[in-house]
C-alpha cells in the first residue's frame, strides 16, 4: 500500500535515525571548544554555529529532495560532468575516508579509552579500537535498509540519556546555569557570529547532509512516500523534530564549554575539555559516561558517513557497486584513524574552506529549484564566482608551514589588502550572489529555459 504523508511513529523513527547520523565526533567536541574561546559572546556564537551546523544540513536534504537528486552528482550535474564528478568524489573521500569517518574513530578513541590506556602503549591501543570500530561499522552498515532500526531504535535512546545526565550535573546541581549568565570573559576578538558560524563548518554536517540526504529519501521511497512534494513535506517534518533537538544539545554543550573556563583553561579540542569538565562535576564516573557516550555517537555516525560514500559511488560506478565500497572505505578509514586526531584535524581545515562555500551554493541552487530548474547557466555562474573565493579560504587556511610559502603568502596579502571580507572567510558570500544574480540575468535575455532539459543522463 502507498502512504501520501509519514505517521507520528514513522517521523519519530525517521527523525531519531537522522539525529543520530548526523550528531557524531565533531558535534561532541566543537561546540565544546567554541563555547571556551566565545566566553560571554557564546550567544552570537551558538547563533552562527546553528546556522552551519543545524539550518545548513537541513536545507541540504530538502535540496536533494527537492531536485529529486539520486545522488550529490545529480545535484551538481547542471554546472557540467566534471564539476559534478569532482565534487562527488572529493566531498565522499572527505567524509568517507580522508577525514569525517576516521575521525570518528581517533575522537571516541581519545575521548573514550585513552583516559584508561597506560603511557606508551596509546598506538597499539589505536590500532586495535580503530579494528573493531570499522568492524562493527562495516557489518552495520551492509544492509542500509535496517538503518532506521540500528540507529533509531537502539543508539540513540542511550546516547540521551548519558547527554542528559552530564547536562543535569553541570547545569542544576552544581550550578552551571547561574555561572553562565555572569560570564563576560571573552577569549578571542572574533568569537563572535561569523566565528560560530565558520566553527561549525568542523562538525562537516551540511557536507554529510548531501549524503545523508540519498539515504532519508531512499528510506522515505520504502515507506511509500513516492511523490516529490510529500517527501520535502516530510524531510521538514523529520528535520524540525531531529535537528530541533541537536541545536538544543548544541546550546548546551557551548554553554559547558563557557562554564568551564572558571575551572580550566581554554584546550586545543573540545575533546580534553570535555574530560575536563566530566573530571570536575563527576569524577570517573563521569569520565566512564564520556567513554560510553562518545563511542556511541561516533559510532553512529560512522555507519552513516560509510553507508552514505557506499550508496552514492556504487550507484555511480556500478561495476564496483555498494559491498565493494563498503569494503574499500572501511579498511581506508581505519588506516588513516591511526595517524592519530591531531593530524587529521590539522588537515581538515583547508579541504573545508574550499568545500563548504562550493557546498552552500549548491544547497541554494538546489532550493531554489522551483524557480530555476536545473538552469545550466545560473548553476555555471555562481558556482563558478563562488570558486574563486573558496580556493582563497583554503589558501588562507593552509598550515603555516605551508602558508608561509612566497606564493600563498602573496596570495594572503592580496586577499587581506583588496578583497572585502577576506580577513572573516566571508567573502564567498558576496561572490556567489554576484555570480547567481548575473547567470539568472543572462539565461533571462537569451532566452535559456529554466528547466534545462539539455542535461544528459549520464
Amino acid at each position: 500500500m502507498t502512504h501520501t504523508t509519514l505517521s507520528k511513529k514513522q517521523i519519530i523513527m525517521l527523525g531519531s535515525m537522522l539525529f543520530g547520523l548526523f550528531f557524531g565526533a565533531g558535534n561532541l567536541i566543537f561546540p565544546i571548544h567554541l563555547g571556551q574561546i566565545a566566553g560571554g559572546n557564546w550567544i552570537p556564537a551558538t547563533i552562527g554555529f546553528i546556522i552551519t551546523a543545524i539550518i545548513l544540513p537541513l536545507l541540504a536534504i530538502l535540496a536533494i529532495s527537492m531536485t529529486e537528486s539520486d545522488s550529490m552528482y545529480n545535484l551538481a550535474r547542471p554546472v557540467g560532468h566534471a564539476f559534478a564528478v569532482f565534487f562527488l568524489v572529493a566531498t565522499h573521500a572527505t567524509l568517507g575516508l580522508l577525514i569525517a569517518s576516521p575521525r570518528t574513530a581517533a575522537t571516541s578513541f581519545e575521548i573514550g579509552i585513552l583516559p584508561f590506556i597506560p603511557k606508551g602503549s596509546e598506538q597499539i591501543a589505536l590500532l586495535i579500537y580503530s579494528a573493531l570500530f570499522f568492524l562493527i561499522t562495516y557489518f552495520m552498515s551492509r544492509n542500509p535498509n535496517k538503518m532506521p532500526s540500528y540507529v533509531g531504535k537502539l543508539l540513540n535512546p542511550l546516547l540521551l540519556i548519558l547527554l542528559a545526565v552530564v547536562f543535569i550535573a553541570a547545569f542544576l546541581i552544581n550550578g552551571g546555569g547561574s555561572t553562565l549568565l555572569t560570564q563576560t570573559h571573552a577569549t578571542a576578538a572574533t568569537s563572535n557570529l561569523t566565528n560560530g558560524f565558520l566553527q561549525g563548518y568542523n562538525t562537516m554536517d551540511a557536507l554529510a547532509g548531501l549524503g545523508f540526504g540519498v539515504t532519508i529519501v531512499a528510506a522515505l521511497k520504502a515507506f511509500g512516500i513516492g511523490n516529490a512534494k510529500e517527501r520535502s513535506k516530510d524531510v521538514a517534518k523529520v528535520g524540525a523534530l531531529s535537528m530541533g533537538l541537536e541545536a538544543i544539545i548544541y546550546a548546551l554543550l557551548i554553554a559547558l564549554g563557557v562554564i568551564s573556563l572558571n575551572f580550566t583553561k581554554v584546550t586545543a579540542n573540545g575533546g580534553t575539555a570535555f574530560s575536563a569538565i566530566m573530571t570536575h562535576y563527576t569524577g570517573m564516573i563521569g569520565t566512564g559516561i564520556l567513554a560510553a557516550m562518545a563511542i556511541i555517537a561516533c559510532l553512529t555516525t560512522s555507519i552513516g558517513l560509510v553507508t552514505s560514500f557506499s550508496q552514492d559511488l556504487g550507484t555511480r560506478f556500478p561495476k564496483i557497486g555498494f559491498k565493494r565500497f563498503l569494503l574499500g572505505t572501511s579498511i581506508g578509514s581505519f588506516l588513516i584513524a591511526n595517524f592519530g586526531l591531531d593530524n587529521i584535524v590539522a588537515l581538515s581545515t583547508p579541504i573545508l574552506m574550499l568545500l563548504y562555500p562550493l557546498a552552500i551554493a549548491l544547497i541554494i541552487l538546489g532550493m531554489l529549484h522551483p524557480l530555476i530548474g536545473k538552469n545550466r547557466l545560473i548553476y555555471q555562474f555562481t558556482i563558478g564566482f563562488t570558486l574563486i573565493p573558496a580556493v582563497l579560504d583554503a589558501i588562507h587556511a593552509l598550515p603555516s608551514f605551508i602558508g608561509q610559502l612566497a606564493p600563498f603568502a602573496a596570495i594572503n596579502r592580496f586577499g587581506l589588502k583588496y578583497i572585502p571580507l577576506f580577513d572573516l572567510s566571508m567573502e564567498f558570500l558576496p561572490f556567489m550572489l554576484a555570480g547567481l544574480i548575473l547567470g539568472t540575468l543572462i539565461a533571462k535575455f537569451t532566452h535559456q529555459p529554466a528547466a534545462d532539459t539539455a542535461l544528459d543522463a549520464d
